[in-house]
């Protein structure tokens, strides 16, 4: 399977993601996608198999993918402060992955029944578990 992970601003939570995947050990391709570089560096610390970086690399990693995770921003324009393009939302929209989108509830996108009380930490370690789960019913 093909992963791809999707962050911007400090790529904090594709970092936490990709850490959480490397403990479980998955033989999965893992891709890094920044919206900024420093996401992307941030990812590509945390053991991402490669990386990239801006709006063509989300189109054209978004292709390929049969997993896309990131926070739910990655779907909207102009979302992460202005990060995502209106053609990244329409191509990981429009991508035939599963994807798994994190409510972090910043950017005024709010998930209503999305546990506040949930940290990062959590929500990634949640993600990682989900795309353990995807990669072993392949």
């Amino acid at each position: 399977m093909n992963i791809l992970i999707i962050d911007g601003q400090g790529g904090r939570l594709g970092k936490l993601i990709i850490e959480r995947l490397k403990e479980f050990q998955l033989s999965e391709y893992v891709t890094a996608v920044g919206t900024n570089s420093a996401a992307t560096t941030a990812m590509m610390k945390a053991g991402a198999s490669q990386g990239a970086t801006g709006e063509n690399a989300v189109i054209v990693n978004s292709r390929h993918a049969d997993i896309i995770a990131g926070p739910l921003g990655i779907i909207c324009a102009d979302a992460l402060l202005g990060e995502v393009t209106a053609a990244m939302a329409v191509a990981v929209g429009r991508s035939s992955a599963r994807k798994l989108l994190i409510p972090t509830n910043r950017c005024n996108h709010q998930i209503i029944g999305a546990s506040e009380t949930l940290s990062m930490n959590d929500l990634a370690q949640k993600a990682a578990e989900q795309i353990r789960q995807l990669c072993a019913e392949k």
